[in-house]
């Protein structure tokens, strides 16, 4: 590993605060996605019920706080934070990956936030180039269910981030035998395995082939919200110097649409730019169980537990309001 992923980390939060890391071009595509809007909704807005089940956990609302970050002081006060808040609204969330803390054990900490929220959906992260040849120790079944362990996680998400990792000097860009991995190491694990893209979004081809995985969901991650591979840019070379390649990816909104026709039974999770409770109420429509929200709460987690709050408060009254005037009843 190398020795300055902790420091690479904290350059990551530090751009995702001070540059402009989103996709210029491209955009969700929800917002060409229709609310229908009923002037007599035969509902009240008081009435409605927004909680839902995922992965074996009730959720308040379908809002999963999605992964950011870990390794490192500044890391740790962020996850404590969002954890807080999470627990508070009754919502899950996803921890940033945990390559840094199965190889350096002093990280463990920034990564253990069990404690402030005892009852939420958790989630635990890996990446996929840590299972593959390229890696100096690929990592097998024990270790995916260790990670999950360690930090009492209810769920791993293994993120596939191709794009992003091209950005890198260094970067895990040997896929090769990548789906054959997949299919030797995922039945071996006892912990349910998500996978995700980390914002450059997964279409329809590659959610047919992962529908035959034994699966608890699949996160899209859609183009349209942080292109990591512009965050790489900036961590790299402090300037963008391959604008088009930071731009490509399969905007959020399609995403879920093919990935809903190639593996209908496989529950979704929307995320990818989603910025408002109507965002929420459109994945939804198009097939998403839960959403995903992350950039947005990078900067309310370093003001505190109750600004994190304030937000997930806003985009719950948002979603309520989005249902109610469309006279859906859930």
């Amino acid at each position: 590993m190398s020795r300055d992923l902790p420091e690479r980390k904290l350059r990551h939060i530090d751009a995702c605060l001070t540059r402009d890391v989103s996709f210029q071009s491209v955009t969700t595509g929800l917002e060409h996605v229709p609310w229908p809007y009923r002037a007599l909704p035969d509902t009240n807005l008081q009435d409605l019920d927004l909680s839902v089940e995922f992965l074996g956990k009730r959720l308040s609302m379908p809002l999963l706080i999605g992964a950011m970050t870990g390794g490192a002081e500044k890391a740790a006060q962020i996850n404590r934070t969002l954890a807080q808040a999470a627990q508070h609204c009754g919502i899950g969330l996803m921890l940033g990956s945990q390559r840094v803390m199965l190889e350096r054990p002093e990280a463990l900490g920034s990564f253990q936030v069990r404690e402030y929220a005892p009852d939420i959906l958790l989630l635990g992260n890996l990446g996929i180039g840590q299972l593959l040849a390229g890696a100096r120790q690929p990592y097998g079944p024990a270790e995916l269910d260790r990670a999950a362990g360690l930090v009492g996680a209810d769920a791993l998400a293994l993120h596939l981030n191709p794009l992003q990792e091209a950005m890198q000097p260094s970067g895990d860009t040997r896929y090769q035998g990548a789906l054959g991995r997949l299919q030797e190491v995922l039945p071996q694990c006892h912990t349910p395995i998500v996978v995700k893209e980390v914002g450059h979004g997964i279409g329809g081809a590659v959610a047919r082939e992962l529908a035959h995985l034994p699966l608890a969901a699949l996160d899209v991650a859609g183009a349209g919200g942080t292109s990591w591979a512009r965050v790489e840019n900036w961590v790299h070379y402090g300037e963008i110097r391959h604008p088009d390649l930071c731009e490509l990816g399969l905007p959020t909104a399609q995403a879920l649409r093919e990935c809903m026709e190639a593996a209908p039974l496989l529950p979704l999770i929307a995320s990818g730019g989603i910025r408002s409770g109507l965002d929420i109420a459109k994945a939804l429509s198009l097939g998403a169980k839960v959403c995903a929200v992350a950039l947005p709460f990078l900067p309310l987690a370093l003001q505190g537990v109750d600004a994190v709050v304030a937000y997930i408060e806003r985009l719950r009254f948002e979603l309520r309001v989005a249902l109610f005037v469309a006279g859906k009843e859930e």
